[in-house]
């Protein structure tokens, strides 16, 4: 089986350099890119069609949620799972409602991370970690 390629996009460095080190314990699972912001994501997600796509809510220049509109745009067979410090039901909600296969509250990201995108990328269920 090939790995799942997944592209990280959070504009604070240490979160990614975290994120993407959780995601290399994981056999399987291979980082293809990150972006720091919301166009950045979109150009990103459009040259490398990851198949996953782990997304903040609040980047620069584009913010998560528009980000990820685009990109179901141009790539719908990309999963995102958004990660995100705001946990309101209302913005969970938005993003499933945008087709996101999960979201993850930062806070939770150490513990959470690793199991919603398993649960996601391998063939399980979508995953909802709020």
């Amino acid at each position: 089986m090939s790995s799942i390629r997944v592209l990280v996009v959070d504009e604070f460095e240490p979160f990614r350099r975290l994120v993407c080190s959780i995601m290399e314990a994981r056999p399987g699972l291979q980082i293809v890119g990150e972006a720091s912001d919301g166009l950045e994501a979109v150009q990103k997600a459009a040259e490398l069609k990851p198949d996953l796509i782990l997304m903040d809510i609040g980047l620069p220049s584009l913010n998560g949620i528009e980000a990820a509109r685009q990109i179901r745009e141009l790539i719908p067979e990309s999963k995102i799972i958004f990660l995100s410090q705001e946990s309101s039901p209302e913005v969970v909600q938005e993003t499933m409602d945008l087709g996101a296969s999960g979201y993850v509250v930062k806070v939770r990201a150490a513990i959470e991370l690793l199991a919603t995108v398993e649960a996601v990328a391998f063939g399980k269920k979508d995953a909802d970690s709020n």
